[in-house]
């Protein structure tokens, strides 16, 4: 199977976090045909591979695998008709729509590069195919899972990212590259009854609607304008009939920051406004709150990145960017420098990432993808 093949198998077949039993399995055979020591079920549904090639240290390769609850849109003659359930067991339509599969297929074909060219560095390889990136949880659940009590503990980690930018270009920052973000279903609590007598009633749906609007002075009058923050209202849900005001509502925030004090800020005043506007509506009990997912910021290694994005073909300095990444963890676990850079993928202007018509173009992608991968791994590890 050529390279191309495989990602377009994997488009076609994405699987939701902690679910991509057929990518991992796809991913362990690949290793084993290369030579690599497998090892499966890291975490859930994670694979790594090593490969020893003398002394010398020790470097990770990292490649998430999990696709997104999102309907293809893309006309793809290999686009996905995937349909599973989510986490809530509701059944939902799955496209690889982040690009994880470029990710996947990537770190195969670099894996297989180095494995039939042992005389070109010295050291040890880990292939690591990461679940539930998507979600913020699978990085952490190897982890706690005994990672590095099964592959060496790496001396650097790396990882990139395909982003529609200058299609095979690579794209770094050192320091912050990507911001912390961290989501929540807030449950508000009413007192339901009949539409016709809402005196009688706690209406939760004004109490969220007011809850909604004030939060967005979180971000325009509580943090400086010099600091970048970002809070979203993603979903309100409440009742099923038009003519009853619902006991309780439920709404989906996402907080993100490039400073952890500025998170602490935007998810501490959320928490304030939320339960201030319980309050003032009479709720017969206070807000619930669970988290869905919580990334990091994605830091990268200045001398790291010095180092490679001289000899990364086709580099460039970029801004930061507020997307989020658990990435991070691998390194900051193990000790060890990180770096982590953005793959062009298709032109400025096309359709991002998750959108139902995210769509990279293969041809100039993929290669620059392995070459990057081959061409950091080298560097760190010499002959």
């Amino acid at each position: 199977m050529t390279l191309e093949d495989l990602y377009k198998d994997l488009h076609s077949h994405p699987e939701l976090a902690f679910a991509e039993h057929r990518t991992a399995s796809i991913a362990a055979e690949w290793l084993a045909g290369a030579g690599f020591e497998v090892t499966t079920g890291i975490g859930g549904t994670g694979v790594t591979g090593v490969l020893r090639n003398g002394d010398g240290p020790a470097v990770l390769l990292r490649a998430d695998m999990d696709a997104l609850p999102v309907r293809e849109e893309t006309g793809l003659d290999y686009a996905s008709d995937v349909v599973a359930p989510d986490r809530r067991g509701d059944r939902t339509p799955v496209m690889h729509a982040c690009g994880h599969d470029m990710h996947v297929t990537c770190l195969c074909g670099a894996a297989s590069e180095l494995a039939g060219s042992a005389g070109t560095w010295r050291g040890t390889l880990v292939a690591l195919f990461q679940p539930a990136e998507e979600i913020g949880a699978g990085a952490r659940a190897m982890l706690d899972d005994g990672l590095y009590s099964s592959v060496p503990r790496p001396d650097f980690v790396l990882g990139q990212h395909v982003f529609p930018w200058d299609t095979g270009s690579v794209l770094y920052r050192s320091g912050a590259f990507m911001g912390a973000a961290e989501s929540w279903d807030v449950t508000l609590y009413g007192r339901g009854g009949h539409g016709s007598a809402p005196e009688r009633t706690v209406d939760p749906v004004v109490m969220a609607a007011s809850a909604v609007l004030r939060l967005q002075t979180l971000v325009a009058r509580e943090i400086a304008p010099a600091d970048r923050g970002v809070v979203t209202v993603s979903r309100l849900r409440a009742g099923h009939a038009e003519n009853i005001i619902p006991d309780t509502a439920t709404i989906t925030l996402n907080f993100r920051a490039f400073d952890p004090g500025v998170q602490e800020r935007l998810t501490a005043g959320a928490r304030r406004i939320i339960e201030s506007e319980a309050a003032a509506s009479g709720a017969p009990r206070p807000p619930s709150y669970e988290v869905l997912s919580s990334f990091p910021v994605t830091v990268n290694d200045d001398a790291l990145v010095a180092r490679l994005s001289a000899v990364l073909d086709r580099s460039r300095e970029t801004a930061p960017i507020m997307g989020s990444e658990d990435f991070g963890l691998l390194g900051t676990s193990a000790g060890a420098p990180s770096f982590f850079w953005g793959l062009g993928c298709a032109p400025e202007g096309s359709p991002g990432i998750h959108s139902p018509q995210f769509t990279p173009e293969i041809g100039p992608t993929l290669p620059a993808g392995v070459n990057a991968l081959v061409t950091a791994v080298r560097d760190v590890l010499p002959v």
